[in-house]
């Protein structure tokens, strides 16, 4: 057998296709992504003919071409065009695969017989130039009755396949849902006859030769186009091959043979087909070098409406078999598609996404010129800590106190919202809102694993949330930034690593939002693309796949489990004092520890009598809020008994409905630890006999004061240290002006120092820019910025209190501002705001909330409301008078400052010094204010104080001034008892 080697006219390339047993469809060896090509048919010789619509296969033909597809396909091969037949527009040429001619190989097997051989032709050289060795070979064949030849008798008849209807041109017959049903999930071997595009294949499903066309399941390619109606013969087109040394050379092909026309009839191009869209072309070269003449499995996945079947393909790569789907998917050739992908496996289906996501990102062919979508999430990177659960917020929120802070921080307890999953929120009893179907159970399940217990935790994306406002939305709410991350719990007996796993590694310990999904208490978020998720997304929605198999939780079908509480510390003091026969019956109960409001206060909820009770240690006070050590007191509680299993035995009731008695966790009495760690005082006026455990309690108590703990360090053996608002301290005193009367006895003021003047001549030295363009400034709610006041036309700092929903439409837009170094307040237009200069707005604003301290002044809604406003005016803005202001108490139960009227209150004694006398004093001599006698006015400090305004009112009572004018006008019941303080989160 004669050899190929350099001479000229040969050239490389790889067999793309095999249409019949003797034509070969050869693709250039370039960098080109889709390579030139040429059809073959080697010369000299005749393959028998495969069946074509409405005939029959020739004798042998299947064997035929699959011995030249087997031997051929894949194949590096070097070839050369012997010869042209411009008439049936065809080359005829030599083709070796290594040193063997692959004419010569199927003229020796008895595939194919040697064309007969003309005079006529040999003068023109339309012969093989092995000619004589295909002969030669041929006649051998015929004697040893191989192939074509064979001598068995009916051998011709047996070698002509019985082809169904389908496969010869009548796919109308073919019932797609029979052939699924008998099918479905089951890998059947399949030729790949043709590549219609990447994503749509025709192959014939044997043993049977169905001939089918199959659509990929999951993905959608580019489509390759339409031809039109009436299709003519494609014109002849021009074809570019290279040879070994990178010469190429053009020509010319006519019209396609059958065969031809099979295996690249989608890629002929006329003018009478509608343009393929854009990489449509390399999707299609894609699948069939791949593909194309392939033995591929294929599992039927389903049939669409159309009757079409869709399925996943599956072909050899070595010893791996790889999903077409999938390939395509990551080269950026096709794009995921959920009514098909419906279909498949959850593994699959992420399989898909993921990888479409990886092209996104790369931004691959398709997804050139891809733009992702806007994200309110931001990736947090390499911040991994370790630490104990203290609370359980809901099913997908946990606060974690760090253990790299020091105890008690306000940093230490870091809220960890479970990454890329969501539960059902607790409803808020205050507003009767109740708890959807698995909330409940969704946080217990995080309390009885998690409370107390040692987590790691990676932090994985914030996200800035939106907090709508309108009706029913927080006053001054405003956008907020919330951290995710996902958190890992040693499994029992497993010493947990010093890191958390990162992205990829294998997981150490259990995923506790996995565990979440997989009891089908929550369900996981369907990002968005490419928005930043968890690291071991896969895995939650693989959880979530198994509920929904499993039937778990909210996929179960049923009604989830509804539990009445009842809530004693919402409802009023009598109720509370009429259930305590029931709870002090019952002596020792187990209850859960809700919240902590104070070091020795707590809401509780008790499962035997399924009720939340506002629960009091008795004999132990805890500083209160804004006393020393009370965060420390409450860090602590949190840390020890927050959504703890506790013992708790009632003794009574108070009179604000909070019950008292002692508590236990872990057999070790609360009032004890705390006195020991000095963040509580004995408080024996309760009566020591009905205290358990008392002389231990007292004991723990002069240890904290001999060592000087906490409250004790200033403790001095015989003298009693107080550390509460009565506690006696230095006084307090500014000088002031008044720069704003609200009514109600409240009023704003201003330091009388440098301060002021200060920022007024940093003002007055701003060179102040013409009215902003609309939508170049677009100031919000909180914002600071300059607004001219419209009594003096002069420009001031202001906070906006309310703005316009949108962007600014108009300069007549109105804006609600607040003078935050004045206290007043006012509408505005947007013509009369400008932006606030860095330099200026740094300085907090000026303005202080004041109330006279002792008494009670009238609302203005309130009789003589108005006449003590006025009055109260008259006393302080008269004119620019300073006063001596002696601060009593500071009350920052109003929050962070929001606007008019709320923020810190200073409650003071405003001293007029030129009359030497107080606001406060001649306010009740006037008859328009009341002494309040609640008992934080009655230390001994305060003693004389107190009995001189007394004097004042009884002054005014006397005389039957303003609103003593009718006598007495009103019990003072409501001052003397002790004020029930609103519960809720801190």
């Amino acid at each position: 057998m004669a050899t190929a080697g350099a001479a000229s006219g040969w050239l490389k390339g790889k067999v793309k296709a095999v249409p019949s047993g003797d034509s070969l469809v050869i693709m250039g060896n370039t960098k080109a992504e889709i390579p030139p090509e040429k059809t073959i048919t080697l010369s000299s010789l005749v393959a028998p003919r495969l069946a074509r619509k409405n005939s029959d296969d020739e004798p042998f033909a299947w064997e035929s071409r699959e011995f030249l597809r087997k031997l051929c396909i894949g194949q590096e091969v070097i070839f050369k065009v012997d010869y042209e037949v411009p008439s049936i527009n065809r080359e005829f040429g030599s083709v070796f695969i290594g040193d063997k001619n692959v004419a010569c190989l199927a003229v020796d097997a008895g595939w194919a017989k040697v064309r007969e051989v003309r005079e006529q032709s040999q003068q023109k050289a339309e012969v093989s130039p092995f000619i004589a060795e295909l002969l030669r070979l041929e006649e051998q064949a015929k004697q040893q009755g191989v192939g074509r030849w064979s001598k068995v008798p009916g051998a011709s008849e047996a070698a002509i396949r019985n082809l169904p209807p389908s496969a010869v041109g009548d796919p109308s017959n073919l019932d797609a849902m029979s052939l699924l049903a008998a099918n479905k999930g089951r890998p059947m071997e399949a030729i790949v006859e043709q590549v219609r595009d990447g994503s749509s294949l025709r192959v014939f499903l044997l043993p049977d030769f169905q001939f089918v066309q199959v659509f990929v399941a999951g993905i959608q390619a580019p489509s390759m186009g339409r031809r039109a109606v009436h299709d003519p013969i494609p014109e002849p087109e021009t074809t570019t091959l290279a040879d070994e040394n990178g010469n190429t050379s053009t020509k010319s092909r006519g019209p396609l043979t059958s065969a031809q026309r099979l295996a690249a009839s989608s890629a002929s191009a006329s003018s009478n087909e509608v343009t393929p869209e854009l990489y449509a072309r390399e999707g299609k070269h894609f699948t069939e070098i791949r593909v194309l003449h392939r033995d591929v499995r294929i599992v039927l996945e389903g049939v669409d409406k159309f009757s079409n079947l869709i399925g996943s393909v599956y072909y050899p790569d070595g010893d791996v078999a790889k999903d077409l789907a999938i390939e395509l998917v990551e080269q950026g050739l096709a794009k995921y598609v959920e009514w098909s992908a419906s279909m498949l496996d959850d593994d699959v289906k992420r399989k898909l996404k993921n990888a479409e996501l990886e092209a996104k990102k790369s931004r691959l062919r398709m997804w050139t010129s891809y733009v992702p979508p806007v994200s309110n999430s931001k990736a947090i990177h390499d911040q991994n800590f370790s630490g104990k659960v203290i609370e359980v917020v809901s099913g997908d929120c946990i606060v974690v106190a760090d253990d790299s802070l020091p105890f008690g921080s306000p940093l230490a307890e870091r809220r960890v919202n479970l990454s890329s999953i969501r539960c059902p929120r607790l409803g808020n009893p205050r507003k009767d809102e109740k708890s959807p179907p698995y909330a409940r159970e969704a946080k217990d399940l995080l309390r009885t694993r998690l409370i107390g217990r040692q987590v790691h935790v990676s932090m994985e994306y914030s996200r800035k949330v939106n907090v709508a406002e309108g009706p029913g939305a927080p006053t001054g709410a405003t956008d907020r930034v919330m951290d995710f991350g996902s958190v890992f719990l040693p499994r029992d007996g497993e010493v947990a690593p010093q890191v958390p796993p990162s992205a990829g590694s294998q997981q150490t310990g259990i995923n506790i939002a996995e565990l979440i999904i997989s009891r089908g208490f929550g369900e996981v978020i369907k990002h968005r693309d490419l928005e930043v998720r968890s690291n071991y997304y896969d895995s939650l929605l693989a959880a979530e796949s198994r509920a929904k198999a499993g039937k778990k939780g909210m996929y179960s079908g049923k009604d989830a489990p509804v539990m009445h509480v009842n809530d004693f510390i919402t409802a009023s003091a009598k109720k509370a004092k009429d259930f305590l026969p029931f709870l002090q019956r019952n002596r020792r109960m187990t209850a859960v520890v809700e919240y902590v409001f104070s070091g020795h206060r707590f809401k509780l909820y008790i499962p035997k009598e399924t009720c939340s009770i506002a629960f009091s240690i008795s004999g132990v006070r805890c500083p209160g809020r804004d006393e020393p050590y009370s965060s420390e007191a409450i860090a602590l509680m949190r840390r020890k008994i927050m959504q703890r299993d506790v013992e708790i035995e009632v003794e009574t009731v108070d009179r604000t409905g909070t019950f008292l008695g002692t508590l236990w966790e872990s057999k070790s009495n609360v009032a004890l630890i705390l006195l020991e760690a000095g963040l509580a005082k004995l408080q024996t006026s309760f009566g020591t006999d009905r205290i358990p455990d008392i002389h231990l309690l007292v004991q723990a108590e002069q240890s904290a004061k001999r060592q000087k703990l906490k409250i004790w360090e200033n403790y001095v053996e015989g003298e009693e240290v107080s550390n509460g608002p009565t506690s006696e301290r230095k006084k307090e005193e500014l000088k002031v002006v008044v720069t704003e009367v609200l009514g109600g006895g409240k009023f704003y003021v201003q330091p009388a120092d440098q301060k002021v003047v200060s920022i007024q001549q940093q003002l007055a030295s701003l060179t102040l820019q013409e009215a902003p363009l609309i939508g170049a400034f677009n100031p919000k709610k909180g914002d600071l910025v300059l607004a001219q006041f419209s009594a003096d036309n002069s420009w001031n700092r202001a906070m906006i209190v309310n703005a316009p929903r949108g962007v600014v439409e108009s300069p007549k837009d109105k804006f609600e501002v607040f003078y935050v170094d004045y206290g007043n307040q006012e509408v505005v237009s947007f013509s009369q705001l400008r932006p606030l200069d860095s330099s200026v707005s740094s300085s907090p604003g000026l303005a202080q909330l004041c109330s006279l301290a002792y008494v009670k002044v009238p609302s203005l809604e309130e009789d003589y409301g108005q006449e003590a406003a006025f009055s109260l005016s008259e006393h302080t803005l008269s004119g620019p008078k300073e006063f001596k202001a002696v601060v009593v108490e500071r009350d920052a139960s109003g929050g962070k400052v929001k606007g008019q009227g709320t923020g810190t209150i200073l409650m003071v004694t405003l001293v007029d010094e030129e009359a030497n006398e107080s606001i406060n004093s001649r306010m009740l001599k006037e008859g328009l204010a009341r002494l309040e006698k609640r008992r934080r006015w009655e230390p001994v400090d305060r003693k004389q104080v107190i009995d001189e305004l007394e004097k004042d009112q009884e002054e005014a009572r006397t005389k039957r001034l303003s609103m003593w004018e009718y006598g007495d006008i009103m019990s003072d019941d409501e001052d003397s008892a002790p004020v029930k303080k609103a519960t809720g989160k801190r």
